[in-house]
């Protein structure tokens, strides 16, 4: 792939996604807690977010909120994260959210038998009503200038006018030659009220079209492309190297246009203990698999796909080869499970320590 040199452009990544302010009940579960801490989350501002405070790169994020105190929270924790707010749109509305609102996510961690559990709250959110009017695409991208952009499956199942603006963000980019990502991350309740897995397809196998580097997990191949699996059991809980690399062979023999494909690969023997891996290839270079983590102790496992992106992305960035980003996108994943949250708390040394082999040994 080509990537645009730093000095040509304002930011090293550009997001374009929902932002949501999690409300984490702890140690307790959504129904029994009567306190909450609060962070700022979002499938792809969680990648913007990564490679800001973890890499150091110089990232935005494109996405509506609320003008009201909820969304200036969301704001704040955006910028202490250090993303970029200038491509915020504001949207006015009444005292109290009849036409427009702010989107929230309560999610518990999971333990043991008992999975993670998120209930969203973003019905009429200010990001489900964006248009692809509301943004100057080629000031972004021409203008201004980003080496890359990342949105992904969440954002398109918002709503029946996100999926446009996500495409003239894209086709926006790719005249500028800004390197595109796309996370399937498949979510069956954004699709069930527009017309579920049948929609999901259609929509996602257009914007495929139109992407370099696809991102996804087990499930998310088949649930948003249509392309199976073979031998994966119901739970998306097989931990094979072989029916993948054939699924990511018909994947990109359908979209020629893709450079980049990679997978994370989950075991989950408990909400806290997974077995954690992942697989790359590259129309240049074919197949790269990293070890696995095998019965990797989890804290909070929501972000840790994202977290997997921006490391993988990071190292694109960087120029480093594939094998070596894929091993960066693994251990920073892996990282970003162990402290709460969807965002990652690491380090970029720490990464680099886990990527190359090391251990939790203590630090003094």
């Amino acid at each position: 792939m080509k990537i645009r040199p730093k000095n040509e452009v304002e930011f090293d990544e550009i997001s374009l996604g929902e932002v949501m302010l999690r409300l984490d009940p702890g140690d307790l579960r959504i129904r029994t807690t009567r306190n909450f801490s609060v962070w700022e989350g979002g499938g792809e501002y969680n990648v913007a977010r990564g490679l800001a405070k973890c890499f150091g790169l110089k990232t935005s994020v494109i996405t509506g909120l609320a003008e009201n105190e909820v969304g200036r929270l969301i704001n704040d924790l955006i910028l202490m994260g250090g993303v970029g707010t200038s491509h915020i749109k504001w949207f006015k509305g009444d005292s109290i959210g009849r036409t427009v609102r702010n989107g929230l996510n309560f999610t518990e961690r999971g333990f043991g038998v008992r999975g993670a559990l998120g209930v969203s709250d973003r019905g009429n959110t200010a990001s489900s009503q964006l248009k692809s009017s509301d943004f100057d695409w080629d000031q972004i991208f021409g203008a201004q200038g980003a080496r890359w952009l990342h949105t992904g499956g969440i954002f398109a199942g918002l709503s029946t006018t996100t999926p446009d603006v996500m495409e003239s963000a894209m086709l926006s980019a790719r005249k500028f030659g800004t390197i595109i990502s796309y996370d399937l991350n498949f979510r069956p309740s954004l699709w069930d009220g527009l017309g579920g897995k049948a929609t999901a397809q259609k929509v996602n196998k257009k914007l495929a079209t139109l992407v370099d580097v696809m991102i996804g997990n087990e499930e998310d191949f088949t649930e948003s492309l249509g392309f199976e699996v073979k031998g994966l059991d119901s739970n998306y809980s097989n931990l094979s190297t072989a029916p993948f690399k054939e699924m990511v062979e018909q994947v990109a023999a359908a979209y020629p246009n893709l450079q980049v494909i990679a997978t994370t690969l989950r075991k989950v023997h408990s909400a806290s203990d997974n077995d954690w891996g992942a697989i790359a290839w590259s129309r240049e270079d074919g197949f790269f698999e990293v070890p696995t983590f095998s019965n990797l102790e989890i804290f909070d496992r929501v972000g840790g796909g994202d977290s997997f992106a921006s490391g993988l992305i990071y190292g694109l960035l960087e120029g480093y080869d594939l094998q070596k980003s894929l091993k960066i996108g693994q251990a920073h994943g892996a990282l970003a499970m162990t402290t709460p949250g969807d965002t990652s708390m690491a380090s970029k040394s720490e990464v680099e320590k886990l990527a190359s082999g090391g251990s939790a040994r203590v630090i003094r």
